[in-house]
């Protein structure tokens, strides 16, 4: 948060102009690791009109931070509609780092109104494209959020159907890529929802231990290796 709040000074001191440079210069990239909490910065302060021009900027951190704070863009804003469009387009944004945005975006709805992020995630988890479930699920499935037991449901309820999303594919060809990000997203997201609401969550996970699904039983193993869930099983025996 400290950190947050010193890099949103450095960007109200920043005129326009240079505010691309500014941001590029402090991006982390190239490197294993972008600057996030810039991003995160840049989302919540920037003005309207900059965060739409970044979101279009083809410029990868750029675009980072201009997606994530598209999350701001939707509460109450006159373009709804078309912001929300963008958000989708870039949930599927051949960048993974923008993707990244894109759900932390969703997590930006989230924190100022729950009803909104879960109409938007129960929206998106039924999208023809995988990226974009994939992007409903790793949106909702934040820590953070499921402290509201509604939202936690809602998380829960976008597991169960970008897992079904997944079972419904002919096995021989599940070796897409998008769907395997998803599938990807599923290995940790189950873990996090089942921790925010384990009387309804252990009883899905005793149903996807019941799965013969292959990648079913992937995702399983992946999110029983997640601390946050040993310690709900553990409570549980």
């Amino acid at each position: 948060m400290a950190e947050r709040r010193a890099w949103t000074t450095d960007l109200a001191a920043t005129p326009r102009a240079e505010l691309d440079s500014f941001l590029l210069e402090h991006s982390g990239l190239p490197g294993p690791r972008a600057n996030l909490a810039l991003v995160d910065a840049a989302a919540r302060s920037l003005p309207g009109p900059t965060l739409l021009d970044l979101a279009r900027s083809p410029e990868e951190y750029l675009r980072m931070c201009g997606t994530a704070g598209l999350g701001r863009l939707l509460a109450g804003g006159p373009a709804r509609t078309d912001v929300l469009t963008l958000l989708r387009e870039r949930a599927a944004d051949p960048l993974w780092r923008v993707r990244e945005a894109a759900a932390m975006a969703l997590q930006i709805v989230g924190d100022s109104d729950g009803a909104d992020l879960r109409s938007v995630v129960a929206d998106w988890v039924t999208d023809p494209d995988p990226l974009v479930r994939r992007a409903a699920v790793a949106g909702i499935c934040e820590p953070r959020l499921l402290t509201d037991p509604a939202t936690a449901r809602a998380a829960l309820e976008a597991c169960r159907a970008a897992t079904d999303s997944i079972r419904t594919v002919r096995r021989d060809l599940r070796t897409d890529p998008d769907l395997r990000t998803l599938r990807q997203a599923l290995g940790y997201a189950w873990s996090v929802a089942i921790a925010a609401a384990p009387e309804e969550g252990l009883l899905d996970l005793d149903a996807l231990g019941t799965d013969d699904d292959p990648d079913v039983a992937w995702i399983l193993r992946s999110n029983l290796s997640k601390a946050r869930l040993c310690k709900v099983l553990d409570r549980r025996s």
